[in-house]
């Protein structure tokens, strides 16, 4: 009876140092040492990539943000706000049905089949409106020069980055709507278009956030 009563003393108490020691290493030891590696060596990205203007977080640059109107009264949808960068549609987010007390972003795709009339209906909207709305005096946007990104939403609904294409496209536009030379707006496209990742990785691309902060700037100056 008491070699017994011993045997399970012995285990219960190598089983509870056991317990305290690995409880120690992964719950303490390894989230502090992966959190100093990571502000260490990746403070920007540990962070949640965060963009700052004017001292104050107003982003990230991998979360797509919308740059449109107020709602008007009875409208649904807001009309875009043309004196900024457009990013690319988000048709494929959903509702928050189940917490409404905060506005929650949600990310998701439309899962529309190639061949589905819902799909080719939104693009084929889209690439008017596109047509629409950047087609200013002097400057005349072809249906067929409109890119897939104009018309298109991405897998998450919440891509960053629009094609060179795209923001060029957009370039006369904007440049009309914040009273600014055009080539100083098409600078401002080149200076922030990004390459492909590792110089193979991904296509070009520019940062819509990015982009806009920088001709908010560009237009206070004038």
């Amino acid at each position: 009876m008491n070699n017994s009563f011993m045997n399970t003393a012995r285990l219960l108490g190598a089983g509870l140092r056991a317990l305290l020691v690995l409880t120690v290493l992964t719950g303490v030891i390894y989230p502090l040492a992966v959190t100093g590696v990571a502000q260490a060596l990746f403070h920007d990205k540990a962070n949640g990539s965060e963009i700052k203007a004017g001292g104050k977080v107003v982003g990230s640059s991998l979360i797509g943000q919308s740059y449109n109107l107020p709602l008007k009264k009875g409208q649904e949808t807001p009309d875009p706000d043309l004196k900024w960068f457009q990013g690319r549609p988000a048709n494929g987010l959903g509702a928050n049905s189940v917490n409404t007390q905060y506005k929650l972003i949600l990310s998701g795709a439309t899962n529309l089949s190639a061949d589905s009339k819902v799909l080719i209906k939104q693009v084929e909207d889209a690439k008017a409106a596109v047509v629409k709305d950047n087609s200013v005096p002097g400057y005349t946007v072809k249906p067929t020069g409109v890119p897939a990104d104009a018309v298109t939403s991405s897998g998450s609904g919440l891509d960053p980055a629009i094609s060179p294409e795209y923001a060029e496209l957009q370039v006369h536009r904007v440049a009309v709507k914040n009273n600014l030379p055009l080539a100083q707006v098409e600078k401002l496209v080149k200076d922030h278009t990004e390459g492909r990742t590792l110089g193979f990785i991904g296509d070009p691309r520019v940062n819509v956030l990015e982009l806009n902060i920088a001709l908010r700037d560009l237009a206070a100056q004038q």
